[in-house]
């Protein structure tokens, strides 16, 4: 980074989509949205700053007929110091994200040819979505530049809700290449000096779904609210807006409630209905308006949308709450500012109740509108509301909680104003591109080159400082089953012990692998992962890692799973002493049972997230949705400092697939139950042994020359 007198250079790299620098595209397409405008802005206001020097925003070059000639051009000016740079990479013609994987290190090799071409290397490299992630971090390592990356969406979170929405495995993967997106969010994740979101919530609910969470290096920096647009009632406007909602309303003189969303069954709508029909007080004050999507005709919409509005028109009827609530058919966007500031007029309040708000970019228009909020307290609102002090958090499942905090605001005028006023401050003190660009700097200077991580607990002496390499293995029918050669691979990893790390990965529970390694009398691991990835304990003493319990509790419901798994055929529970806090084990009868994907799906249909696995052909293990052998492997190699490269992992059934995959160096022992991995044969770093446990392991050591350079002994 620059000394704090050198002004900053700035590469923001955003690949998919097009890009340009007026009359943008929005919604022309699923690549061609949101993330458009905001690389965009960004650029656009660092370039504003006295502090920075230069800022490229980098895209690919697309000449195609179908699109604008302005996406061929090499390079625009926004401003003397901002400019999009294109780089070419794969076919000229416009393509989606999902078929650039391919041509992703194209794409990085030329824009490190560009890079050694401009009189200054960036001081950061600032990449958008996956795909510029992937480029970010090759970038990062290559020049040692400091990597900022904001996620805009997430592959996992993305993958949950279209198996939530019934898309099986094979179609998400086959349309959204969603093995690789998710491969290359993990591998920045571990690189990033810096994540940018918009809330709390996203670097909870969203990061925490990787292997590689750590919510020290991530920062809550909000996107900019477009104060041309959104602004507060001027003194002589007119509208004839007022003039809709009367055939809906009794006395359309009454304040308004807006509430503006889709009709989502997540958006929580009709608990607004719940609120009104619960307090008389509330509807002889205000009157409710429902802003839900446009619609001709209720029947014609998606089954999500239609269930949502039939529930509202059936609860507007059970409730008798006609004349009371207003609920449009049709609205232009255009129109939608203006409607926030007729509801300012007539002294009433936005209200959000939705189950959980990843942001609330609705929140910040209605405030620099001049509204009151009334919003959920699960999500992006909780951050809006603390920092601009303009309104009060509810539990959005709570109608006469709702129904009181509107009153409290539409009955109190000074409350009232006390909130509208704090909300156009607040607004513009931390929610305009300038507030944006303005903590997106500071973090900048404050990036450092310490440890991502506070080191693993290590009672391994100081002979542990020149690990740089690990064997990780399964026990069960991987290290079993052939005394002779578990004999021979012993006596090797005592010699080694000092210059490579040994864990074991298994499915047992802890006590079991610790009665199983004295009973054999194998060399004490290092690591040991158990219980399917549940439990990392590290050392000679083996302390167990508190954080990664605490990292996988999340999202975990062992009593709903069990339940809601009672009744599936093919499956029994197997007894209480193979059981454990985070695992679920089942004897699995094949020919009865579903598949692993088929209960995951199910239990994706009940709103469970958990990693269901088959192993061995018989037996299925559940274990939360942050735990499996894979995970635990890469965040006990992230917590010791070991690439994924520099370990050789080993295997022999279905369990062990996911910490195969990847940038480990992997062997399949042969066993009868190899063919569970049949579909790894094709990749590279896996070696498919011909030789049973343990002398498969060693095997493996062989044919990867794994321990060249590593001395014998002491």
């Amino acid at each position: 980074m620059p000394t704090d007198n050198q002004k900053l250079s700035i590469l923001l790299v955003s690949i998919h989509g097009l890009i340009r620098g007026h009359d943008l595209e929005l919604g022309r397409d699923a690549d061609t949205g949101g993330q458009t405008l905001y690389v965009v802005e960004l650029a656009r206001a660092l370039g504003l700053r006295d502090d920075v020097e230069r800022v490229d925003l980098v895209t690919r070059r697309i000449t195609d007929p179908a699109v604008s000639e302005d996406y061929a051009e090499a390079e625009e000016f926004l401003s003397d110091k901002v400019r999009i740079v294109r780089i070419d990479a794969g076919p000229e013609e416009y393509i989606p994200k999902e078929q650039l994987w391919d041509h992703l290190d194209s794409f990085t090799d030329n824009l490190v040819d560009w890079i050694r071409e401009q009189p200054r290397v960036p001081d950061v490299v600032h990449s958008h979505y996956a795909d510029a992630g992937y480029v970010g971090v090759r970038l990062a390592n290559l020049g040692a530049i400091p990597l900022v990356h904001t996620g805009h969406s997430l592959g996992r979170d993305k993958r949950k809700q279209l198996l939530a929405k019934g898309l099986s495995a094979e179609e998400i993967e086959t349309t959204y290449n969603m093995s690789r997106r998710i491969n290359a969010e993990e591998e920045l994740l571990a690189n990033a000096d810096l994540v940018i979101t918009s809330t709390r919530n996203e670097i909870e609910s969203q990061y925490g779904l990787y292997d590689y969470y750590d919510p020290d290096c991530m920062s809550v920096i909000p996107p900019g609210t477009n104060l041309d647009r959104y602004y507060p009632p001027v003194e002589g406007e007119t509208s004839d807006y007022p003039e809709k909602l009367k055939p809906f309303l009794t006395d359309p003189d009454k304040p308004l409630v807006m509430a503006l969303s889709r009709p989502d069954e997540r958006k929580n709508i009709p608990v607004l209905l719940q609120a009104f029909h619960h307090s008389k007080r509330l509807r002889d004050t205000a009157n409710l308006l429902l802003i839900a999507g446009n619609r001709d005709d209720v029947r014609d919409l998606d089954a999500g949308a239609q269930s949502v509005l039939t529930q509202i028109l059936l609860d507007i009827d059970a409730y008798d709450l006609y004349g009371h609530v207003a609920i449009p058919k049709q609205h232009e966007m255009d129109e939608i500012p203006g409607v926030y500031r007729q509801v300012a007029v007539s002294g009433g309040i936005f209200v959000n109740p939705a189950l959980t708000e990843p942001f609330g970019l609705t929140l910040l228009e209605a405030a620099a509108s001049g509204l009151p909020l009334v919003a959920t307290e699960n999500g992006g609102p909780v951050d809006i509301i603390s920092n601009c002090k303009n309104g009060i958090l509810v539990d959005p499942l709570d109608a006469p909680a709702i129904a009181a905090a509107l009153l409290e605001l539409l009955t109190d005028r000074q409350k009232w104003e006390s909130a509208a006023s704090n909300g156009l401050k607040g607004v513009r003190r931390h929610y305009t591109w300038q507030a944006h660009a303005a903590a997106y700097v500071e973090k900048l200077h404050g990036l450092g080159g310490g440890p991502r991580r506070e080191p693993a607990k290590w009672q391994a002496g100081r002979s542990a400082r020149y690990r740089d390499r690990a064997i990780f293995t399964d026990i069960d029918q991987t290290l079993l089953g052939d005394n002779k050669a578990l004999k021979s691979l012993n006596r090797k990893l005592r010699e080694i012990h000092r210059r490579v790390t040994f864990g074991i990965v298994s499915g047992r529970r802890y006590d079991s692998v610790l009665a199983t390694l004295k009973k054999h009398k194998l060399q004490m691991p290092d690591v040991l992962i158990s219980g399917l990835g549940t439990r990392i304990h590290y050392g000679s003493n083996l302390d167990e890692d508190s954080y990664w319990s605490d990292h996988i509790d999340h999202d975990w419901n062992m009593a709903r799973i069990r339940r809601a798994l009672s009744q599936t055929p093919g499956l029994k529970l197997q007894p209480r002493n193979t059981q454990s806090r985070f695992k679920i084990s089942y004897y699995y009868d094949s020919g009865l049972a579903p598949t692993a994907d088929e209960i995951t799906k199910r239990l994706h249909q009940q709103e469970l997230n958990a990693n269901v696995i088959v192993s061995f052909g018989q037996f299925l293990d559940i274990v939360p949705t942050r735990a499996s052998k894979g995970l635990a492997l890469r965040y006990a190699a992230l917590r010791l400092g070991i690439p994924l490269e520099n370990i050789l992992v080993a295997g022999g059934s279905g369990a062990d697939e996911d910490m195969m995959r990847g940038n480990t160096r992997a062997v399949v022992v042969a066993n009868r139950h190899e063919e569970e991995l049949s579909d790894l044969v094709d990749i590279e770093r896996i070696y498919f042994s011909n030789k049973a446990h343990a002398a498969g392991l060693l095997d493996a050591i062989d044919h990867y020359d794994f321990l060249d350079g590593v001395s014998r002994g002491r």
